[in-house]
């Protein structure tokens, strides 16, 4: 059915609030309009930035609770279907009561279409439209008590209530009865008065709450609220408190009344939250007055901070010019609520105020408020910078930097000296944190981040009218080069002090914001904390602090050790390592074994960082120094590990194995280790094949023909007689098929038996140069070795140091000078194929060439060239 409802088409400017953990967030600013689609009256806000984006689009039926605030008319609230809390703050009254005039005649269109039948009987719906209640009066007021009980036990009933008291100005004709009940002294209907008075603010009505806290009603409500029937005997004093006008202080006269007006409603709505309903609010009620609070604060603030003359006559109270101390320190007090305001705000609105207030001299104010005798003055200036810092911390970086080029004293050092002198422990916290901020090299805006993120315009202008920023590197160096020394000088000053026994609460507080600000250093400025914790010895001066009875103290210190290892850094290492630094460390271990507590836990925790990151010149120096006292730790297994860490970093390394004397890593011939069985047992070496030595003793050359001696030479220091040198690779095989020769070498019957410790070499001039050379068609008879023990590695690589040197000769001189055991095929391979086949240790194969006869051509290697044999044999040629 459609709705007769004209919809509200004019773009109305407007905010659009969603309520969230009780704190209202702004989902941006927008035009509003009403219009009806599919014959449904919807609210739609586009967005100011981007029109095709919508902000919200919300149908209106007749149970959302629609209210707006009579306030300013500026402001309309309800509650979604889903229970978010929506509200809509527009530019303009005329705005709003346009939307409000649209959302009015479509609930009442619905309801007439709606009718009787929506759910609720008959009967019902003629109670709820017949609620009124009797006429205020003392006789009366048992009735209306009873009767306002009923009404509150239905959402329905809590309407009608509340809007027959709006109706019929009820609260207004109730409040000339406490002042009855109190000349007749009747305590019973002052306590009815009382619960009355909490039932009608409990309705959550906005229109309700807004009233009560107006000039006409207030004194009357609280008044009211004095007799709480719960406390029988007592009564509060609301009325004395609000009406004293001396608690509201106009630092500079404020000519709009509307915004004077706003400041004392919400002075008293924040009474109400806070002291006079504190006990009884609910989460609906606690939420409409916080809403109500907030709002109204926006409102004032924007007022000011856009009245220029305001702000010019509020920051030249400051000037040498004004001489009443008490209008200075109130002027203080008041910048401070507003920026306390301006936490709430949103964080373009957040920096057009500091904006203003930074322009017309607000960190003159800060220097002033912090250098005050008075503790709530520097308390309230304390606030205001940190307020500041949070908002935009390059922007305050950036005006100290200016004051530094101009040779003026900047902010940093007005905090230092506070935060040396101040005995509030709560102010000197506050110093504390915001010199770490200033200093930190990764601080940045986050407000002034979502303002470009959201509106690059409103960015730019920000920015642009700000002193540039200047370069972090150079704004860290100066405090180093100027600032620091003062900041550390008590901690430097430790060291001709003989007892830490002594110690104030403001020195101990002082010391440990020194050692936590040193840690955030050592964090963030890697380079220059080293060199100036170097140059001032501020880590014996930390280790100091160890020494006094304070705990928290105490692990102050070690945190700042811990911060240091935990860098894994070179020179904090050594540094900690050079001045012995564990000794008081393990002092508090020792003294707080028993106790097991929370220092106990963190020297533990130091140590066990130490074994699990392995951090060995740390580890190293504490076995090294500490053994003996580590060792009788044994409560926990970390330093039994640690131990067992050093240990493990200083046994030597392991030997070589005994096969690694048999076989080389260049070679691939197993015939080293063919002796090795049973578990490397040895077992000496194996018998040669009488085939295969007549094989390599034959002559297979057509041009020369040479006899092989019938004598061997003997095997060296147990080594296998015959080690394959030259691997040649098979003409006519197309794989990597290679004859490998695998049995040993023949030993000469006419060689005496050497001893097995001292095996003797055959020199060439032992050789018989008569010895009749063996015929190619005899086998000679195997002989049984010498059994020779395992040479060793050194004499092992003497040996095949000599074979390179040997093969070296060969293959510089084998066309004229050739070992009497060569075989003849040597003569026919190219030098320089000899050359790089040779080369290759280790192997030995059988050549592919044909001789005159057919028969394959081989290759027989003299064991001579172990020893130096073949060179003999060829000058005995």
């Amino acid at each position: 059915m459609a709705l007769a409802a004209a919809p509200a088409n004019d773009r109305k400017r407007v905010k659009v609030y969603e309520l969230k953990n009780n704190d209202w967030f702004d989902r941006g600013t927008g035009f509003c309009t009403g219009r009806l689609v599919n014959d449904e009256a919807r609210i739609c806000v586009q967005s100011e930035d981007e029109p095709e984006r919508k902000l919200l689009e919300t149908k209106i039926s007749k149970d959302d609770g629609y209210q707006k605030q009579q306030g300013t008319d500026t402001l309309i609230v309800w509650t979604e279907q889903n229970g978010t809390d929506m509200a809509l703050s527009f530019q303009e009254a005329e705005g709003c009561g346009a939307i409000w005039e649209f959302v009015s005649e479509v609930q009442t269109r619905l309801a007439q279409l709606a009718g009787p039948d929506d759910g609720l009987s008959d009967d019902v719906m003629e109670n709820l439209h017949s609620i009124m209640l009797p006429p205020p009066e003392l006789g009366n007021l048992p009735d209306v008590e009873n009767m306002m009980r009923a009404a509150n036990n239905s959402p329905a009933g809590r309407d009608a209530l509340a809007k027959f008291v709006v109706g019929a100005d009820y609260i207004t004709k109730l409040v000339p009865l406490v002042e009855v009940a109190e000349d007749l002294e009747s305590l019973s209907d002052l306590h009815r008065l009382c619960n009355i008075m909490k039932m009608l603010i409990l309705l959550n009505d906005t229109a309700i709450i807004e009233y009560v806290v107006t000039d006409e009603v207030i004194l009357g409500v609280v008044g009211a609220l004095e007799y709480d029937p719960d406390f029988p005997c007592h009564k509060a004093n609301h009325r004395q408190y609000l009406s004293d006008e001396s608690r509201f202080k106009e630092v500079v006269k404020i000519e709009d009344p509307a915004v004077k007006r706003k400041i004392h409603y919400t002075y008293r709505l924040q009474y109400l939250k806070d002291v006079v309903l504190a006990r009884i609010l609910d989460d609906p009620t606690f939420s409409v007055l916080n809403s109500l609070i907030f709002f109204h604060q926006v409102d004032i603030v924007q007022h000011l901070q856009a009245n220029g003359a305001f702000l010019t006559e509020l920051f030249g109270i400051f000037g040498p010019q004004e001489q009443d101390l008490n209008r200075k320190k109130d002027a203080v007090l008041f910048i401070q609520q507003c920026c306390a305001v301006a936490k709430s705000l949103q964080a373009n609105a957040r920096a057009t105020l500091y904006q203003n207030f930074i322009q017309n001299g607000l960190l003159e104010v800060i220097k002033f408020a912090l250098q005050h005798q008075d503790a709530s003055v520097r308390v309230a200036g304390t606030d205001i910078l940190v307020a500041l810092i949070d908002h935009d911390a390059l922007m305050v970086r950036g005006y100290i930097f200016k004051a530094i080029n101009d040779k003026t004293k900047p902010l940093t050092d007005t905090l230092i000296e506070l935060l040396l002198v101040e005995v509030d422990l709560g102010v000197k916290a506050q110093m504390a944190d915001a010199i770490k901020v200033l200093l930190d090299p990764n601080a940045n805006s986050a407000s002034i981040e979502a303002i470009g993120r959201t509106n690059s315009d409103f960015l730019a202008k920000v920015r642009g009218s700000t002193p540039s920023i200047p370069q972090t590197d150079t704004f860290i160096q100066n405090f180093y080069d100027e600032s620091a020394k003062k900041l550390f000088q008590p901690l430097k000053d430790l060291e001709g002090r003989k007892s830490m026994d002594d110690l104030t609460i403001q020195e101990v507080s002082l010391y440990s914001h020194l050692v936590e600000v040193l840690c955030f250093f050592i964090r963030q400025h890697s380079f220059r904390s080293k060199y100036f914790i170097l140059s001032e010895n501020l880590a014996c001066r930390v280790a100091q602090l160890m020494l006094c009875p304070e705990k928290h103290l105490k692990l102050t210190a070690l945190k700042y050790f811990r911060t240091c290892i935990g860098l894994h850094d070179e020179f904090h290492n050594r540094q900690i390592i050079s001045h012995h630094l564990f000794d008081p460390i393990l002092n508090i271990l020792f003294e707080t074994i028993p106790r097991d507590n929370l220092l106990n836990s963190a020297c533990l925790e130091l140590f066990e960082f130490i074994k699990r990151e392995n951090i060995k010149a740390i580890i190293v120096h504490l076995i090294d120094t500490y053994r003996e006292k580590l060792q009788t730790i044994v409560y926990v297994d970390t330093f039994q590990n640690l131990i067992l860490r050093y240990d493990q970093m200083h046994e030597p390394p392991p030997t070589q194995e005994l096969d690694n004397s048999f076989t080389s890593h260049e070679s691939d011939t197993p015939v080293r280790n063919a002796g090795i069985v049973n578990g490397g047992r040895w077992q000496g070496l194996k018998d040669t094949d009488a085939e295969e030595e007549a094989y390599f003793n034959g002559s297979d050359n057509d041009d020369e023909e040479e006899a092989l001696p019938n004598t061997a030479k003997p095997v060296v220091n147990g080594a296998s007689p015959v080690r394959p040198l030259v691997n040649y690779p098979d003409d006519e095989a197309e794989d990597d098929s290679m004859d490998i020769l695998t049995t040993s070498a023949p030993t000469a019957p006419s060689v005496s038996a050497q001893s097995p410790t001292t095996p003797a070499l055959q020199t060439p001039s032992q050789e018989s140069p008569t010895t009749s050379p063996v015929p190619r068609d005899q086998t000679p008879q195997p002989t049984t070795p010498t059994p020779t023990p395992p040479e060793r590695l050194s004499e092992k690589r003497r040996r095949e140091d000599d074979e390179e040197d040997e093969l070296a000769k060969i293959t510089t001189q084998g066309p004229k000078r050739r070992s009497s055991s060569t075989s003849s095929s040597a003569s026919t391979t190219s030098t320089a194929s000899t050359h790089s086949h040779m080369l290759r240790r280790g192997k030995r194969n059988i050549s592919s060439g044909k001789d005159g006869g057919g028969a394959p051509k081989k290759m027989a290697i003299s064991i001579g060239l172990k020893s130096g044999g073949g060179e003999g044999a060829g000058d005995g040629e």
